[in-house]
Parts: C-alpha cells; structure tokens; sequence
C-alpha cells in the first residue's frame, strides 16, 4: 500500500532519499524534544545515530521495515515504521512519532488505525512494541487505545546503553 488517505491525513510510504531525509529530520526533531527528559542527552544522541540517522532508516527500509510519514494538512507531522513478521502473525510497531506541535489532533490515533487496517489486510493477529518504562504518558496512550502491558524487556542496544521497556501488545480482531 503506497499511500492511504483520510480528510485530513494522508500515510506516504517511505521510498526516495528525500522522504528518508525527511524522517530522519523529524526524528531529531522529535526524539530530542520528547527523550531528552527520559533518557539523557548521550543516549538520543546514540539512538538517533545508530537508529535514526537517514543511513539507519534506509538500511531499515532494506531490510523489511515500513516507514510511513504522517502528512496533516498537506505537511510532515510525523513517522511510523513497523515489520511484519507473518510466521509468528505479529507486527513490531517500531516508531509512531507526531510532532509535539501537532500532539492532541487525533494522529497518532488515525495512525494506528492504518497501521491496524495493514495487519487486516495481511491477516496479523497481533501488534507488539516496547515502551520505555518511565515513558508513563506515552504507556498511558497505548493502554487507552488496546494495548496491554506483557512485562518488562531488557535490551543491551551497545555503546554502554540498554533499553529500560515494557513490552505492550494488542490483539487484532
């Protein structure tokens, strides 16, 4: 699926260097104004560059994740990526980010739903992501709309770094 639209929003699969670019820009964007408090400047600056960066993206985009920009109102407002895994019938939602300015417009909820339409469409039962376990206003978010939490995971990302996470899972009907 290439693009799908609602009124107002508009879900642009990531293909060209220039919308890998532009991902790229609005995670720096967001990932510094939302992390910052969470994890520390050293660890967004790690994260960013080993998993964000326009090369980190494209290599993704390779090997089988889907980016998707949020366009609102004919502007980027923010990303989703996610990888299927259709032997197990579950979906890794890696990234949903909106930017802070656009935060309280319902994005991230339409972005669920057609990340929600895609696991339909390709028969997957199950969504699954992992939160950072301080990251209370985001888990918050995910209860609300399904997700349920399924226990903490630990994950050693290098450079001195892990990933402090619940896992969140939501069945699909």
């Amino acid at each position: 699926m290439k693009e799908k639209r609602n009124q107002t929003t508009v879900f642009q699969a990531v293909a060209s260097t220039a919308d890998v670019a532009e991902t790229a820009r609005l995670a720096d964007v967001i990932w510094r104004e939302h992390y910052l408090p969470i994890i520390g400047r050293q660890q967004v600056d790690y994260m960013l560059a080993k998993f964000q960066s326009a090369q980190a993206i494209a290599a993704q985009v390779a090997n089988g994740y889907e980016y998707y920009l949020i366009i609102y109102q004919g502007r980027s407002a923010g990303y989703a990526a996610v990888v299927a895994d259709l032997d197990a019938s579950s979906l890794l939602l890696s990234k949903i980010y909106v930017e802070k300015s656009l935060r309280g417009h319902g994005l991230g909820k339409t972005a669920l739903e057609f990340i929600e339409d895609l696991c339909r469409q390709r028969g997957i039962g199950t969504i699954w992501l992992t939160a950072n376990k301080n990251n209370t206003a985001s888990i918050a978010w995910y209860e609300r709309v399904g997700f349920i939490n399924a226990g903490p995971i630990v994950q050693d990302i290098g450079g001195g770094f892990v990933m402090d996470d619940f896992k969140m899972e939501k069945k699909i009907g």
